[in-house]
């Protein structure tokens, strides 16, 4: 049997993070599962499939999922969850900053560079 690719206790550190349903007054279709969506997600993200060539096994469609993904995104889950996994890291004393690296990609320059020669 293949290895699940989000075990129980990351979708527990995970869940509280997911902002609540909204409800339409109009009715529609039924909420699909956050985790089987969560599921539809990193199996996109880690086999490079298109959405739309999601398997029927996940329970919910690519565009579900890519829905989810782009409103979680918005809702901030993913810098929350980074956070959660840091402070548990930390707490146990195990991060090694001796190792962290920092490029201009991940950190501005709020004053900016001085003006440099111009390049003809």
């Amino acid at each position: 049997m293949a290895r699940p690719l989000l075990d129980d206790g990351l979708w527990q550190r995970i869940a509280p993070l997911l902002p609540p349903h909204k409800v339409s007054a109009r009715g529609g279709r039924p909420w699909a599962d956050d985790r089987r969506a969560l599921e539809g997600i990193l199996f996109v993200l880690k086999t490079g499939i298109g959405w739309e060539h999601l398997p029927a096994q996940f329970g919910c469609c690519g565009m579900t999922c890519w829905r989810r993904l782009r409103d979680w995104n918005a809702a901030g889950v993913w810098q929350k969850l980074h956070q959660v996994l840091l402070d548990e890291l930390r707490g146990a004393d195990l991060l090694d900053w001796s190792r962290a690296v920092v490029d201009s990609s991940s950190v501005r320059a709020l004053k900016g560079a001085r003006k440099s020669a111009q390049t003809r």
